[in-house]
């Protein structure tokens, strides 16, 4: 029975995170807009949150996209190319192309970033309502 519960909440945590850092893609993409030469970056969604439920360290371990130490004394960082979970950037790719070399398209920006805001607070929501429902059982009511 825990071992089902922690699933689901390491599920709802991982999945929330992937959100966050998703929505912070969408709003670099929108605030760099008319950046000469800006690639518009996105995360795959479903495949970052499947590679972050079967991770290395067993389920929702930590990214496998971590720099090696050469030293003790060395910071650890994430290659280029990832988010802090360890979820892959891709490249969009644009319908028009811009004289610039921009490929941000704003309308299909904005709504990517309503979409993801959306089903990140139907996220917050579920769990929010699984916990109140474990949360009743526990206390018997």
């Amino acid at each position: 029975m825990i071992g089902k519960l922690d699933e689901q909440l390491r599920f709802h945590q991982t999945a929330l995170r992937l959100r966050s850092e998703r929505q912070e893609v969408l709003a670099s993409n929108i605030a760099n807009a008319d950046t000469p030469n800006y690639k518009a970056r996105d995360v795959d969604f479903s495949g970052a949150l499947k590679q972050a439920m079967a991770g290395p360290q067993g389920k929702g371990g930590a990214p496998a996209d971590v720099l090696a130490k050469t030293s003790p004394r060395h910071l650890g960082g994430l290659s280029a190319g990832t988010t802090l979970s360890g979820a892959q950037l891709l490249y969009r790719t644009n319908a028009q192309g811009n004289v610039d070399g921009n490929t941000v398209d704003m309308d299909a920006e904005r709504n990517q970033f309503i979409d993801n805001a959306l089903r990140y607070e139907a996220g917050v929501t579920f769990a929010s309502g699984q916990l109140k429902t474990l949360l009743t059982a526990v206390q018997g009511q």
